[in-house]
């Protein structure tokens, strides 16, 4: 045996043995009971206002099992497109793991100490639980296919929650200024009273400002645009290869 032999078999022997461990510590937090997390950054912000399922949406699972989606569909256009190597089997492994476990985590944590790139490390990652598609995951891609997409779809579903809720306190707010609107009392401004009002047309005037919100978020919703696929350095220059060339 070689010496650059002895050093890639001595290599591939430290990998698996950080993989075995990332593997047994995630079975051993599985194992824990489920305890709040005092020693780690968390902002006041998120139990305050954040509701279960946005926090759900912008969670790490969510996020990277989004970024698992879109190598999926990268993979199914590019083998309906002519990319033989991309096979069936391939395919139907990268279904069947497109939620992250626990486990999926760790091994993610020890590949980005060895690659010291986040989406690498996921490609590495998502390549262990399904082994056929380990060359074909992420092909010809920049990593901002994945990363900048997957922002833009949580955005979208973020929207997709907030609007119904938002429309949703406009008309509770609109029956409360209806209700209350013979019932005089004194506006409010520049931190002292002012002229009369009622209780109804102050409830409008928080309505309107809450429509004028919901059109803006629905404009943005409705204009989102998807950031596309782009080769590595954001140009085309890596699917032209792999396609060899053919622009059509």
């Amino acid at each position: 045996m070689t010496r650059n032999e002895e050093d890639s078999q001595a290599t591939i022997l430290n990998l698996q043995k950080q993989l075995e461990e990332a593997q047994a510590s995630a079975e051993k937090a599985e194992a824990k009971p489920n305890v709040p997390d005092y020693d780690t950054y968390q902002t006041s912000l998120t139990g305050r206002y954040c509701s279960p399922e946005i926090s759900r949406l912008f969670s790490q699972r969510s996020r990277h099992s989004t970024w698992r989606r879109l190598w999926l569909y990268l993979a199914e256009s590019q083998r309906e497109l002519g990319i033989d190597s991309i096979t069936l089997e391939a395919l139907e492994q990268m279904r069947s793991h497109l939620v992250l476990n626990d486990a999926d985590f760790e091994v993610a944590k020890a590949e980005e100490k060895i690659r010291r790139h986040d989406v690498m490390a996921h490609v590495h990652a998502f390549g262990m639980s399904a082994p056929a598609a380990a060359g074909i995951i992420h092909y010809g891609a920049t990593s901002c296919y994945v990363t900048d997409n997957t922002e833009l779809i949580l955005m979208r579903d973020a929207m997709d929650l907030l609007l119904p809720k938002l429309a949703k306190v406009i008309f509770n707010l609109a029956n409360f200024a209806v209700e209350w609107k013979g019932e005089p009392c004194l506006a409010y401004t520049h931190l002292q009273p002012a002229q009369l009002i009622t209780v109804g047309k102050r409830a409008a005037q928080w309505a309107q400002d809450l429509m004028f919100d919901l059109e803006n978020i629905a404009d943005v919703r409705k204009g989102l645009k998807f950031r596309g696929a782009q080769g590595t350095t954001g140009t085309q220059a890596s699917f032209l290869e792999i396609f060899k060339d053919a622009t059509e």
